[in-house]
């Protein structure tokens, strides 16, 4: 099956901005191929879905890839193969949101793989690419004929004091808005939200999801009448039939235990009980004649322990793990428990734990991104890991991050992005690093918990502390019950993953997943309250453990001094060739930088280095002062006198006549290089030459 040949065009307007899909012209081998234009941006939308499902398949195929190309804006990959290599994180990040509001609306069941690829052919430096390439996407599916029950719209919200909430705003607008948030769904329901902001309150952010669902209809008009246009037929799927029988028969065999199992509050305990269960259901003997269909009970079974946890907790009992609706699990934590990193942090949270560590640099240290706009520096990098033992299990370790990675590293980023110091306040490269140790859901919020102690015990000043939280939710027609700090099993068995992280004064950062396409208003009011109680709760438990209360930096960590010279004094740092600079680097082992206007970065990996490294900076642009006593070294000895420096690269003459209080006729009887000496400037020429005095001169019985 391929799109029509015939070319279809549908152009609507857009918060002000025209867009146009186009579909017939390109790519007409795939399923659904849309060209997406919107000014100058332009991306290439295709969906290409197996035919037949492979058989036992347990989990629905589907890939999302988000690609930026070099040529999109003139430009030559760098490197020596000089071709776009692997994902950046900007691609893996769009990539997963696209995905995340998609994967709800293809129907149960359906197992064909699915594969869509968004390529930014042209792009626009001042309009972000990610909400055309989810509507493109969107679009591209409903005329591919897949089954699929969307279209899905798309939306960017920003938010100023003057002009409130803005429609898709550009770069340069986000550059002065609070609130960077990108909403996606359908026409009834909010199915995805990822965002930051400055510590909005949850009332200004519910407002933002709410602006950008009524505004991204258009979207979905749009793309449904394109889609009727196209009519492209259906590709032939029927839902899969469960066996009744099998049905009944697992659950009569089974739901007692699967029951007393998920009375385990033990996360190791329960699976190590519920995988004995799911071996004997898999594995279970019947007799010939019996018309049970085997090949599906493990899927059944499956099926079974979603219905009973998620009764359970309808019906108003305790969850997994024993607590109601509202409560936090048990919290520990400890600030510089390393001993020789810059900060470190143990988080606790249940079972979900990590350990968190912050590394202080110099500005050669911060992460150069290249995208297809060029170069940038970025001096806050947050690095979160996953290892398999941390849910008890052996698996991939090493290599690139996968995705999972990047987005929790960027997620637990954005929620502390907002009370992060400016570079001019606090000049270092600041690497924070979340190793998740132990894992029983939301590992990423644990990250920004453990990311704020490990910050403020190496000493970065951060405004507030920030705490986060994953909410999830049970719906069951109109019973609907909200779950604070969920479980890795609530998040799995459950309809919604809402994560939420904020300080006491409001949110930094949201990220919505619904499962459901039937969320309303009330459910993610509901969800933002229970949010802001267990975030409140989670910062005063942290309180104990900040042990760096003044804000001083880790005696382990480096130290960074910034000044300003004049534009006169620049060359005197630097010397002839660089032979000052170069010496004060080799001797001192500092980094320092100069730029143009006289700014002066210094760079030492301890408190001491930078400090002589700075000393010996103030004195090559120190001016001597007549009559001021200097601790001199003498540099050359000469038959008429010696050379003494008085100050880094500014020598000043001892004439012979004023090494002693008698006359001499041997300067070196008296004087000799690297010799510590007290002098005082005499005088000063006209052309700054430096004539000085012994403050003590020997005397006959100090002869050398």
């Amino acid at each position: 099956m391929s799109t029509s040949n015939r070319i279809n065009t549908k152009t609507f307007t857009f918060c002000n901005q025209e867009i146009t899909l186009e579909t017939g012209k390109i790519a007409r081998q795939a399923m659904g191929s849309v060209l997406a234009t919107m000014g100058n941006l332009q991306i290439l939308a295709t969906v290409v879905a197996e035919k037949e499902a492979k058989e036992k398949r347990d989990f629905f195929p589907l890939s999302v890839h988000y690609v930026e190309k070099s040529y999109a804006t003139g430009r030559i990959p760098g490197g020596f193969n000089k071709r776009e290599g692997k994902p950046s994180d900007q691609e893996t990040l769009i990539s997963r949101l696209i995905d995340r509001p998609l994967r709800p609306l293809f129907p149960k069941g359906f197992m064909n793989e699915v594969q869509v690829i968004l390529t930014v052919i042209s792009a626009d430096k001042n309009t972000p690419p990610d909400v055309l390439a989810m509507i493109a996407a969107s679009a591209a599916l409903s005329i591919s004929g897949i089954p699929f029950n969307g279209p899905i719209g798309a939306a960017r919200v920003g938010l100023t004091e003057q002009q409130g909430y803005i429609l898709n705003p550009t770069y340069e607008q986000l550059q002065e808005s609070e609130l960077d948030m990108v909403v996606a769904g359908s026409k009834s329901s909010v199915l995805m939200v990822e965002s930051d902001a400055q510590e909005l309150t949850e009332d200004e952010m519910l407002g933002a999801i709410l602006f950008a669902h009524k505004e991204y209809s258009a979207a979905i008009d749009a793309i449904n009448e394109f889609a009727a246009a196209v009519n492209t037929p259906l590709l032939t799927w029927e839902p899969p039939v469960t066996d009744l029988p099998t049905v009944e028969f697992v659950k009569e065999k089974y739901s007692k235990g699967i029951e007393e199992a998920y009375c385990i509050k033990s996360k190791v305990d329960r699976n190590q009980k519920l995988n004995i269960l799911r071996k004997e259901a898999s594995s279970i003997s019947l007799p010939e004649d019996s018309e049970l269909k085997t090949e599906e009970i493990p899927q059944i079974f499956s099926n079974l322990e979603k219905a009973i946890v998620r009764h359970s907790i309808i019906s108003g009992n305790n969850r997994i793990d024993g607590r109601d609706t509202t409560t936090v699990r048990d919290i520990s934590s400890e600030s510089g428990l390393l001993k020789k990193t810059h900060g470190s942090a143990l988080f606790t949270r249940g079972e979900t734990q990590a350990l968190v560590v912050t590394t202080l640099g110099n500005s050669r240290d911060r992460q150069t991104i290249d995208s297809i706009f060029g170069e940038s520096k970025e001096n806050f990098m947050l690095h979160y890991n996953f290892p398999p033992y941390s849910v008890g299990e052996c698996g991939r370790f090493g290599g690139f991050p996968g995705r999972r990675e990047v987005g929790h590293g960027t997620l637990a980023k954005r929620s502390l992005k907002a009370v992060m110091p400016s570079l001019e306040e606090f000049p270092y490269s600041i690497r924070v690093v979340s190793e998740i140790t132990e894992s029983n859901g939301s590992s990423s919020m644990a990250s920004v918990c453990g990311a704020t102690l490990a910050l403020l015990d190496a000493g970065v000043p951060l405004s507030e502390p920030v705490a986060g939280i994953a909410m999830g939710l049970i719906k069951e027609d109109k019973n609907v019950k909200v779950l604070t700090d969920i479980l890795g099993d609530e998040d799995h068995l459950g309809d919604m993953d809402f994560k939420v992280a904020g300080t006491k004064n409001g949110v930094t950062a949201l990220q919505m997943d619904m499962k459901i396409s039937e969320i309303d208003e009330q459910i993610m009011e509901t969800a933002l309250e229970q949010a802001r109680r267990a975030r409140l709760y989670i910062l005063d438990k942290m309180k104990g453990s900040i042990t760096n209360t003044t804000g001083e930096l880790s005696a382990n960590a480096p130290m960074t001094k910034s000044f300003t010279v004049s534009q006169d004094k620049i060359r005197d740092i630097i010397g002839k060739g660089g032979s000052n600079i170069r010496s004060i680097c080799e001797q001192t082992g500092a980094n320092i930088e100069i730029s143009d206007d006289g700014v002066v970065k210094v760079f030492g990996a301890t408190k001491a280095i930078c400090e002589e490294a700075c000393d010996t900076i103030y004195g090559y642009i120190e001016e001597v002062e007549i009559g001021k006593t200097y601790m001199g070294t003498v540099s050359k000895v000469a038959d008429f006198g010696a050379f003494v420096r008085v100050l880094p690269g500014q020598d000043g003459l001892l004439h012979i006549s004023q090494v002693a209080d008698h006359r001499i006729d041997n300067v070196h009887d008296y004087l000799y290089e690297g010799q510590i000496l007290e002098v005082i400037v005499a005088s000063l020429d006209n052309r700054g030459r430096i004539k000085l005095n012994l403050k003590q001169p020997f005397a006959a019985k100090n002869k050398k």
